[in-house]
């Protein structure tokens, strides 16, 4: 079985804005807690993912290169809004980082992700690295979708 070992953490400051960022737009097919289904347009790229429920940061995950054009139609028939980012990956301490930069109604909200091979793998923080949030269900990209950021309130 494919598996995702993976930790979400909040980012602070703009040393994380190194080189070129891609766009990403990406939508759910289903959003069920024991799985998602999602469609992703990364550029000129398309995937279809299939991930089942969190077990800590472990999960089973499946990705699937698809036609572009069949990703774009497939958009079309996701559940709820398209969710926008601009990704970046920042290398350190021999991890790549993938940086988020939320766009549209989850603009202002930047979360980075490092893939880990094992839970308990020790790793070096950027700077720019904060609060994690992998066990908080609200940073969830397909929460995101229905839950937008602009609508959280204040703590």
């Amino acid at each position: 079985m494919a598996t995702e070992i993976e930790r979400k953490f909040l980012v602070t400051g703009d040393a994380w804005r190194q080189g070129p960022g891609t766009l990403l737009s990406q939508g759910y097919l289903n959003r069920d807690k024991q799985r998602t289904v999602r469609v992703r347009i990364a550029g000129e790229q398309a995937f279809l993912t299939i991930k089942g429920a969190n077990q800590g940061a472990t999960r089973a995950e499946f990705e699937y290169p698809i036609p572009l054009a069949d990703a774009a139609q497939m958009l079309a028939l996701c559940d709820g809004p398209t969710v926008e980012k601009i990704r970046r990956v920042v290398l350190f301490g021999g991890f790549a980082w993938e940086v988020d930069e939320f766009l549209g109604q989850n603009a202002g909200l930047v979360v980075a992700e490092i893939e880990l091979t094992s839970e308990d793998k020790v790793f070096a923080r950027p700077a720019w690295v904060g609060l994690e949030v992998t066990d908080d269900a609200r940073y969830y990209n397909s929460r995101l979708a229905t839950h937008p950021y602009c609508d959280w309130q204040a703590p």
